[in-house]
């Protein structure tokens, strides 16, 4: 179902954006729950969605260590969507979650403009793990 533009604004990574670009986001988002203790994500795969956690918390693993805790209003699974790479860690929900997600496809239907801005919104918000494999920033 169609996600409301209010649900997707309360997500502190869409909330600086455009309403145009919420709304067009909002018609291909989908929500989803997930119980406790679901991988959401599996390291080494092709990511192709991006996630953002509503409501819960999930834990980031790699190589079994725990790299970040992760609750409301972060967002996960992008480094494929944005810059397509193998999802480098491990996400597993340690409580019940509601989140939104955003396929590969999704995003690029969106304009250039909004796709850069939600590449810097979730820059911001990114825990350091992400960027600690050694990797370079991606421009």
């Amino acid at each position: 179902g169609w996600m409301e533009v209010g649900r997707l604004r309360n997500i502190p990574v869409f909330a600086d954006m455009s309403e145009a670009d919420l709304r067009r986001m909002a018609t291909f988002a989908t929500e989803d729950s997930a119980p406790e203790g679901t991988t959401l994500v599996r390291e080494g795969d092709y990511s192709t969605e991006l996630i953002a956690i509503e409501e819960g918390t999930a834990e980031v693993r790699h190589d079994g260590r725990l790299l970040a805790s992760l609750g409301p209003g972060d967002v996960f699974g992008e480094t494929g969507v944005l810059e397509r790479g193998l999802r480098n860690a491990s996400v597993v929900a340690t409580s019940p979650l509601r989140i939104v997600k955003l396929t590969t496809w999704d995003v690029k239907r969106l304009t250039p403009e909004t796709v850069q801005r939600l590449r810097d919104l979730v820059a911001q918000r990114r825990p350091a793990v992400e960027t600690g494999s050694g990797a370079p920033p991606a421009a």
